[in-house]
């Protein structure tokens, strides 16, 4: 199994990263359902979150926390919402986004057209993880 989530985790493919750690990659997704959506996937290839193995399951989830710590900070949502679901790509992924409805979590992304490049790097810096 070889999905576009691990070429970007092999650095084929660049993306917007905003944390990487041994065993998860954080970077925003190109069809955001809105600004400050971002991709958490664990570093080895599973096609569905359960399928991970415990201690990579934890890494995940710790990831997911990170990323909502600094969603919430920086951008200042009433609320993080989680999605995982993984239907678009075989490789299990989470998605964390700002939110201030229920409504906004429920909403499709446009995935037609990819978010601006430079709105998603100015994005990326802001809620960069050092």
């Amino acid at each position: 199994m070889s999905t576009i989530f691990s070429k970007i985790i092999s650095g084929e493919i660049p993306v917007y990263r905003i944390y990487e750690d041994e065993k998860t990659v954080a970077f925003m997704d190109i069809h955001p359902i809105k600004p400050g959506h971002v991709l958490v996937i664990p570093k080895v290839e599973v096609a569905a979150f359960e399928q991970l193995e415990e201690d990579d399951y934890q890494a995940l989830m710790a990831t997911v926390k990170l990323v909502a710590q600094k969603i919430k900070s920086v951008l200042k949502p009433l609320r993080v919402g989680v999605i995982i679901e993984g239907f678009e790509v075989e490789h299990a992924h989470v998605k964390v986004l700002p939110i201030n409805s229920e409504k906004e979590l429920r909403r499709l992304p446009e995935t037609g057209e990819s978010a601006d490049p430079e709105q998603l790097q100015q994005m990326a810096e802001r809620l960069k993880i050092n």
